[in-house]
Parts: C-alpha cells; structure tokens; sequence
C-alpha cells in the first residue's frame, strides 16, 4: 500500500515561451527539469516556515523524467508536485507536467532532494517539523 503525502499537492502554471523552444519545434528537454525545480521551490516557499527557509537549502542527487508528450510554444502548462517518502537526508518529490487545455500528461519527474545546511553548505537531517510536511512519513525513522 503506497503512503499518501501529508502536504497536498502544489501546482503552478507556466506559459511555454519561444526562448523554450529548441530546433525539433517544441520545448527543449532541459527545460522540463526548470520547470520540476520551480514547482518544487514554490511548494517548499509555499509550506516552510521562516526559520526553515533561513536555515536550510536543498540539493538535487538524483532526477529521473519521462516525456510522454511534446509541449509547443504558446501552451499553458500546469506543474504539480507532491512529496514522497524521505529516507534519512534523502526526500523524494514528485512532478507532473500537464497541458491545461486538454489535461494530458507531457511529462513526469521523480526527484531525489537533499537539506542542506544554509551557512555550511553541509547535509543535514533537518527537523521532524520539515518531514512531517515534506515526506509521507511523520518520523525520519517512521
């Protein structure tokens, strides 16, 4: 049985520009990984308290994505991410990318994030208070 996330999901919307666009015609493959980053960076702006945004940054190990569907200039996209399961320093994140206008599925992303210590750059296991609202589980031993 999979865990659901104690955070619901986050979604923001992008409008694909002509700078996206690379010589096949449709959004570059870089890009998508942009706009994964930029859901996950406003969900955590969106949920973190000020202390935790003072204290701790994050880092990416590891992306996995599959395109399923090419976006083009001018289409209005929806990201939505959700948290998975975090596993000591290591939080699982989630990403969609869907057209708007028919809801279809262009893209999926599983992102490995690592906290970060703001001031030493170190890894860190941040608090219970930062995996309970970024993880499906409550503990980091849960």
């Amino acid at each position: 049985m999979t865990k659901q996330p104690l955070t619901p999901p986050h979604e923001i919307e992008i409008d694909v520009q002509p700078s996206d666009i690379d010589e096949l015609g449709h959004v570059n493959n870089v890009v998508y990984l942009r706009w994964v980053q930029e859901a996950a960076t406003a969900h955590w702006h969106v949920l973190a308290t000020g202390e935790q945004k003072d204290s701790l940054l994050w880092v990416v190990r590891k992306h996995e994505i599959e395109y399923k569907r090419a976006a083009l200039s001018g289409d209005a996209l929806v990201a939505r991410t959700w948290v998975g399961e975090a596993k000591g320093r290591t939080f699982e994140r989630h990403t969609e990318i869907l057209r708007e206008a028919d809801g279809k599925l262009l893209a999926k992303a599983r992102t490995l994030w690592t906290p970060i210590d703001s001031e030493t750059g170190s890894s860190v296991h941040p608090g219970p208070d930062v995996y309970a609202l970024f993880s499906t589980r409550k503990r980091p031993d849960g």
